[in-house]
Parts: C-alpha cells; structure tokens; sequence
C-alpha cells in the first residue's frame, strides 16, 4: 500500500502542477493580442489540460479511491477531504470549459479574474493538506 501511497502523492502533485499554470497561461492569453501568440497559448493550454492534468486528476482520484478502501480510512476529516475533492474534481472541469472558450476565441473574461481564479487551487491545496496530516475531527 505504500507504493500507492507514494504514487498518489506523486500524481496529485503533477495534477496540481497543472491547476497552478493552466490559469497562469490564461491570464496571459487573455492579455495577448496577436494571433501568433493565441495560437500559441492555444497549443500549450490543450496540451496541459489533457495530457498532463486530467491524467493527474484521474490517476490521484483512482488511487485515493484505492487507498480509501484498502485501508478503510473514515473519520469526519477524510469526508470533508472527499468533498474538497470534488469541488476541486469540479473547478478542474471549469478549467476545462475556459480552455474550450479560448479555443474557438469567446473568453469572456479579463486577465483579473484569471489571476483570481488563479488562487483557488491554493487554497484547496493547503486546506486538504492540512486535513491529512492533522486529521481535526
């Protein structure tokens, strides 16, 4: 179980990897204004999205589940880490939904709220680490 273990930590750092920089690149593609670099961006976000965050978001849940019921973990903690799973399972399909509206160039928002929504991920980063290793409740 160890080996999952270290494999889940491992997938969930390249997972949040991704949910750091995805919104990086969108503020500043929001803030391009020459077509050279919006393809660019372009590229680079489809790239981040599907080949390296989603199969982090899905080898970290894959392996959580796993760890989840090899060693029956319960405890008010691990379901308040569940659900802070799920919101962020649900902000990265929000990334997802902003990559597809920069791919067919209907951002509706500004590099500000990119640089906000930016932040997101950190909080839930700290929240759920520090539901793990101090297990509050």
């Amino acid at each position: 179980m160890l080996w999952v273990k270290a494999f889940h930590v491992v997938f969930m750092v390249t997972w949040f990897a991704g949910l750091f920089y995805l919104p990086r690149l969108f503020v500043y593609h929001a803030l391009a204004e020459d077509e050279i670099g919006k393809a660019r961006f372009k590229v680079m976000e489809r790239k981040l999205y599907y080949g390296i965050m989603t199969p982090g978001a899905i080898m970290t849940v894959a392996l959580g589940l796993w760890l989840w019921l090899g060693y029956g973990i319960g405890g008010g903690w691990m379901h308040a880490k569940a659900v802070l799973v799920g919101v962020l399972i649900a902000y990265h399909i929000w990334c997802g939904a902003l990559l597809a509206d920069f791919e067919h160039d209907r951002n509706r928002h500004g590099h500000v709220f990119y640089r906000w929504f930016n932040e997101v991920p950190v909080v839930f980063l700290i929240a759920i680490v520090l539901l793990v290793e101090l297990k509050p409740f």
